[in-house]
């Protein structure tokens, strides 16, 4: 029995639909705070919600691996995560596999801290696990396409840095990929596509294809964070944003050891199918 947490979310959806490809739906557990989002799956749905610890465990029931994929809350992701762990624990999950970052240990992202605290939480609690570290999503980018489009200009702040970027669909077919193989705890995967682009590459690719002129505008973290907050993006958000783009001109979002293609059986993603599958809508 697999279980996944944060099943109505983008992520989640996709790793059951994969998983799906495989096994029955009745091997397959979606965990949510609203099981009635998921129900359109098929599979079982149960109730999940990070910030009652007390029902988690119970709901773990008969679970033997369990996919932690990291909340969407941050700043109160390490106490959710560790409540969702030691649920896993009290329940006998037999193998935890946990959406961590990029070279979590040595990202000078903003984001790292809650991640490193969880992989530290894993080890401490004595549990199987494998890390699933996810480099970022292209569509972290590709949802900024109209804005550029609209203005002749990608705004970011990552100046020439390397961005090993994959789709969404990569990570989890990837998830679903470990989560179906014996022998994975352990294990750390670095995970990130295959080619690696710069904001002025993405830019360029956004021109072609659109044959409207846009070209990449960088500009300092503050600025950039003041220009997503102007955009009606929360404070919390943009300083998150601009974060990560300034650690990706530090190489932040970079790495090429080509870990995920081969967890795929095939190369991932190319940065320009992604701008055009958002193109085509």
């Amino acid at each position: 029995m697999i279980a996944i947490t944060g099943a109505s979310g983008q992520l989640g959806r996709l790793v059951i639909q994969q998983l799906l490809r495989s096994i029955p739906a009745s091997g397959i557990v979606a965990l949510a705070r609203k099981p009635e989002s998921v129900r359109d799956l098929g599979v079982q749905a149960r109730p999940f919600d990070y910030e009652r610890p007390g029902t988690l465990a119970a709901a773990l029931a008969g679970v033997d691996k369990l996919l932690l994929i990291s909340s969407s809350e941050v700043g109160r992701r390490t106490p959710q995560h560790k409540a969702v762990i030691d649920a896993a624990r009290a329940a006998g999950v037999k193998l935890v596999a946990y959406t961590s970052l990029l070279h979590a240990p040595q990202s000078p992202l903003g984001l790292a801290p809650e991640h490193v605290e969880t992989e530290a939480h894993l080890k401490a609690s004595g549990l199987p696990f494998v890390l699933l570290r996810n480099g970022w999503y292209t569509e972290n980018y590709t949802a900024s396409i109209p804005s550029a489009l609209a203005h002749g200009a990608f705004l970011g702040s990552a100046g020439a840095g390397r961005i090993a970027s994959a789709a969404r669909a990569d990570y989890a077919a990837a998830a679903a990929a470990v989560l179906l193989r014996e022998d994975q705890a352990g294990k750390t995967y670095e995970l990130a596509g295959d080619i690696p682009y710069t904001l002025t590459d993405l830019a360029a690719e956004i021109a072609r294809q659109s044959g409207k002129p846009v070209a990449y505008q960088d500009l300092p973290e503050a600025e950039f964070k003041a220009v997503l907050v102007g955009a009606g993006l929360p404070e919390g958000l943009a300083a998150l944003l601009a974060d990560s783009d300034a650690g990706a001109a530090k190489g932040a979002l970079l790495d090429e050891g080509r870990q995920l293609s081969r967890l795929l059986g095939r190369a991932t993603t190319p940065m320009a199918d992604s701008v055009a599958a958002f193109l085509k809508g």
